[in-house]
């Protein structure tokens, strides 16, 4: 396989990958998307933060998170809290059904991973884990050399 061919092979098994994630988020939890899923993931990790933090992070329309974050509002999973350091902003934080919820989804999700990986090497495991911090890394500053 030359590298045009395995840059085509990547994209084709990128999009497989993404449209199982889809498929399979409404399996871990009902009521939570992959989308959803994943910004709750970023609030636990950053502490909390502003929606428009969240649409720059994935480079996501404002309005696409502002729906999301109103969804997950209505569901208590979220909620807002004034800055400590400037009252004009409000920051997102998790709530504790949505830690308990983003728990239980990560816990699934984890199952889910290590029953497809589980007759992998390690080396193997390694070194796929590399290669995939190594391309979501990547951002496009980095060619502007």
């Amino acid at each position: 396989m030359d590298a045009d061919e395995a840059v085509e092979a990547i994209q084709r098994e990128m999009t497989v990958f993404a449209r199982r994630a889809r498929a399979s988020a409404g399996r871990m939890h009902p009521e939570l998307s992959l989308v959803s899923y994943t910004l709750l993931g970023h609030l636990e990790e950053s502490g909390g933060c502003r929606a428009t933090d969240l649409a720059a992070h994935y480079a996501l329309d404002k309005s696409t998170v502002s729906r999301q974050v109103a969804a997950l509002e209505r569901a208590r999973l979220v909620e807002r809290r004034l800055d400590p350091d400037d009252h004009r902003v409000q920051v997102l934080h998790l709530t504790e059904p949505g830690r308990r919820i983003l728990a239980q989804v990560t816990d699934s999700r984890r199952a889910a991973f290590r029953e497809r990986l589980a007759g992998w090497a390690e080396d193997d495991l390694e070194r796929f884990a590399d290669y995939l911090v190594r391309y979501n890394s990547w951002t496009p500053q980095q060619d502007d050399g």
